[in-house]
């Protein structure tokens, strides 16, 4: 959001993500399978950069293509082959984006590996795939120029064996073992899978019942031997699970007659279990044995767990340089607003002295602990902007959480505007939310958070509160909101910028990583209901390790990571930019999306880049979703049209969940965020159409809806929505409310005709359909520069029913320098805006 035009050139990130490693290849004397293989190519430049130049073994030749973005080079092995390196040696004309892919027959391929950012070079890929062709799939070109290859060197070997066979160890042998029931002291669970078979677990007399074991990690499943006791299971399943909570069945047997029987089975899992039905017999189930084989009858499974890649900087109180390490990123972030650099602090517990962390673009900061408290720094968690000449309003992209700090000169800086959530923090004395100078800032949000001093926003425009204890509270410029805040202003709408609440009616914490001992967890918190301060340090929630989750890494494919929540697992995207060649599909529920340092989504081809099931309890967090440059239907969407259950127990939430069209390029989407589902909790999301930047066009960016909500029940707390083509928010879902909604409509608007719908002139920023009963909402702000039509008259900024159930608090509509204006402020009803003097018309109840 900004308060004019700012007409600024950025610098480009120097960050590179998914760089290849740049190792030479496997070993100098190997030959690769590719060398003096037939090439083909889109394009070639000349006829002395033919596509056999690539694989011909001679450095000092080459391959390049026509001077265009699409471009492919592609190698027949001559047979199939498992490959497990390719490596690209590249001319001074290289791939900046590109994918490697393999194929059994040449015309459907699979990507080995994404690759964005080379610095070209020789770029080392290490892969794993079989097929017979291999090629290089450009994305974006370097240079003005073509793709140009020195070499194309595929490595690897041909024949053998492609399905690895199921294995003769038993795989459950000795592993931790639980069951439903057993049927006394010396028949535990733990005695199916001893290697004993004199010994057995039996369960009490009653249906159904289960045993169960756990691997220790996930594993490929090939077969399951049950040896049973006299007192067997008729009818049962065989089943799998990648956190023991979820389950899919491999199996079902049903008349089953007892003794010793083998299944072979298909899938993976770490949890393996045996959920008998239907009894034999008059007794309970018993099983002398349980073995578990596994090995390969199909994809291997994916491994949870791992480490988080490069971009996530762990350190604690004894790191040496500290400072140093938070600067030279610092150095790197500052002004690259659209670059590609991402970078997670993790901070162990214990004190830390004498630190200033500044925070820069898409870089975040988090403590540790399970409560903030347990990190201490006695110093300072920075934001400022020196870098744009003390403007704070675009300082986006950017977080801190789950820390405390004493600040060195009594108040913390956090001078931010949005996307740029400080959550779960402990300010042991002041915060001030303005830059340097006292210059515009355009933010903002907090929550769960105390802060023991007073937070002073100065020349904030807006900011939003939630569940947190403040010391006290000055000043603000136009919106400030509050729900569940202790020691909060109190409503003054109608003579200044405060709407506050006294709880905030469902809320539920953003996950969160954190160390248990020396071993990774995230924390999942609990929901809370009419909440009113934080939520620490009583904690209610659930742990899960991090084995349960994917750790995702630049590079990795929409197949693989879809692949792992089949699977079961979770995701934890590190910080990296993720082009997304399918829709990422989360179908299971409680699955916990999270991401670290802003990891960005990037749909290509004009896929949607996330679709959520109408199931309970999915959580989406801490991640960015960039529109490609093919236009895209729905960015995200959860639910699906239709969806009808009640998920008001166990609802979904997206947190600290951002999008944007254009400014890193240009991009296209029809919607960015639609809401099918009931009782979604949105809690601060800021979805952008750029207004500055890359690719930035009426219709070169053009994005028709913001938020689309058709879902009932649905909570939105902390909607920051901006600059669409059409309605920023439409809202058809019944007993919707929000809590504090700031909006700017686009500027590039041409003029009036060009918004003017059904008789309107502009559509609504926040649009009610005629056809809800039941809505309400708290803390609104809406505001027009139009920079390319300044003489267009926009309607209203709100558009509602008018009806009894329809309730409509402290709203406000802005003119920014006089640049178009607003006739009225809902439907029409509240003084026009006039002149040149940003003030605000407002309307503290509708109707």
């Amino acid at each position: 959001m900004r308060l004019r035009s700012l007409g600024v050139a950025l610098a480009a990130a120097a960050a590179l993500i998914a760089l290849p490693t740049t190792h030479p290849p496997a070993a100098a004397a190997e030959t690769p399978l590719s060398q003096g293989k037939s090439a083909t190519a889109s394009s070639e430049e000349n006829a002395g950069t033919a596509a056999a130049k690539g694989v011909d073994g001679d450095t000092g030749t080459r391959w390049s293509s026509a001077a265009t973005d699409d471009q492919w080079f592609q190698v027949d092995l001559g047979a199939t082959a498992s490959v497990t390196q390719v490596v690209l040696n590249w001319e001074t004309a290289y791939g900046k984006d590109y994918k490697v892919q393999i194929s059994k027959d040449g015309s459907a391929w699979t990507d080995l590996k994404s690759v964005t950012g080379s610095d070209g070079g020789a770029d080392t890929l290490d892969v794993s795939g079989q097929g017979r062709y291999v090629r290089m799939l450009g994305v974006h070109r370097a240079t003005q120029w073509g793709y140009s290859l020195w070499e194309f060197q595929v490595f690897g070997a041909t024949g053998g064996s492609t399905q690895p066979t199921c294995g003769t160890a038993n795989a459950a042998q000795g592993r931790p073992a639980t069951a439903s029931s057993t049927e006394n002291a010396g028949t535990p669970a733990s005695a199916a899978f001893d290697g004993n078979t004199g010994t057995r677990w039996s369960s009490q007399a009653s249906d159904p019942q289960w045993l169960q074991v756990d691997l220790g990690a996930a594993k490929d499943l090939c077969k399951v031997d049950l040896t049973w006791e006299a007192a067997y299971g008729k009818d049962f399943q065989i089943q799998a699970s990648a956190d023991g909570q979820s389950w899919n069945t491999l199996k079902s047997v049903d008349g089953a007659t007892g003794g010793t029987a083998s299944y072979d089975v298909s899938g993976s899992g770490r949890y393996v279990r045996i959920l008998g039905t239907a009894r034999g017999t008059g007794y309970g189930y018993s099983l002398w044995e349980v073995a578990v084989h596994t090995g390969g009858t199909g994809t291997p499974p994916i491994e949870g767990g791992g480490d988080l890649g490069p971009n996530v900087i762990v350190v604690d109180p004894s790191t040496p340089n500290l400072q140093q390490k938070f600067d030279d990123v610092f150095k790197q972030q500052e002004s690259s607003q659209f670059g590609t650099g991402r970078y997670q602090f993790l901070l162990k517990p214990g004190t830390y002295n004498g630190v200033n962390a500044q925070i820069g673009f898409y870089t975040s900061i988090s403590g540790l602990g399970l409560n903030p408290d347990d990190t201490q720094i006695n110093g300072d968690v920075t934001v400022d902007a020196g870098w744009f000449n003390g403007n704070a309003t675009q300082n986006f992209w950017r977080s801190a959480e789950n820390l405390a700090i004493r600040p060195s000169h009594g108040d913390d800086r956090w001078a931010v505007a949005q996307a740029a959530p400080f959550r779960r923090i402990h300010v042991q004395g002041g915060l001030n939310l303005a830059p340097n100078g006292y210059g515009w800032a355009s933010g903002g949000y907090i929550a769960d958070s105390k802060i023991d001093g007073t937070v002073g926003p100065y020349s904030q425009q807006q900011w939003y509160t939630r569940d947190s204890s403040v010391g006290g509270w000055t000043n603000g410029v136009w919106n400030m909101t509050f729900s569940g805040v202790q020691g909060a202003p109190a409503t003054n709408f109608d003579s200044g910028p405060y709407t506050t609440l006294d709880t905030t009616p469902v809320s539920r914490e953003k996950p969160f990583l954190y160390l248990d001992g020396s071993t990774y967890k995230v924390f999942v918190p609990a929901k809370r209901t009419n909440a009113r301060g934080v939520s620490w340090p009583a904690n209610a929630g659930t742990s899960l390790p991090l084995d349960q989750f994917y750790v995702v890494k630049p590079g990795a494919t929409a197949t693989t990571i879809n692949a792992a929540l089949a699977q079961g697992l979770n995701l934890l995207f590190t910080p990296g930019v993720y082009h997304l060649d399918r829709t990422i599909d989360v179908t299971r529920a409680n699955t916990v999306v999270l991401g670290l340092g802003l990891a960005t989504l990037i749909p290509d081809n004009g896929v949607d880049a996330m679709h959520v099931a109408d199931v309970d309890g999915v959580k989406l967090a801490g991640f960015l979703i960039d529109a490609g440059p093919v236009n895209s239907d729905t960015l995200l969407r959860i639910g699906a049209p239709g969806s009808g259950a009640d998920h008001s127990a166990n609802p979904t939430s997206m947190q600290d969940v951002f999008v944007r069209i254009g400014g890193a390029g240009p991009g296209l989407a029809t919607n960015s965020v639609v809401v099918d589902s009931n009782n979604v909790i949105i809690d601060h999301t800021w979805l952008w159409r750029a207004d500055h930047g890359t690719g930035v066009g009426w219709d070169t960016n053009r994005a028709d809806y913001g938020l689309r909500v058709n879902g009932n029940d649905v909570l939105a707390t902390g909607l920051f929505v901006e600059h669409f083509n059409k309605y920023d928010v439409y809202w058809s879902g019944e007993r919707g409310r929000t809590i504090f909604f700031q909006n700017e409509k686009a500027y590039d608007a041409p003029n009036a005709a060009a918004i003017t719908h059904d008789g309107i002139v502009g559509y609504a920023a926040y649009k009610v359909a005629d056809t809800v009963g039941t809505h309400e909402a708290w803390g609104l702000g809406s505001y027009c520069n139009y920079t390319s039509g300044p003489s267009i008259v926009q309607a209203h900024g709100f558009q509602v029913p008018t009806t009894t159930g329809i309730k409509m608090h402290d709203l406000l509509v802005i003119s920014l320098g006089g640049k178009g204006q607003y006739a009225h402020v809902v439907n029409s009803t509240g003084a026009a805006t006039s002149g040149t003097d940003t003030v605000p018309s407002k309307i503290t109840s509708f109707p």
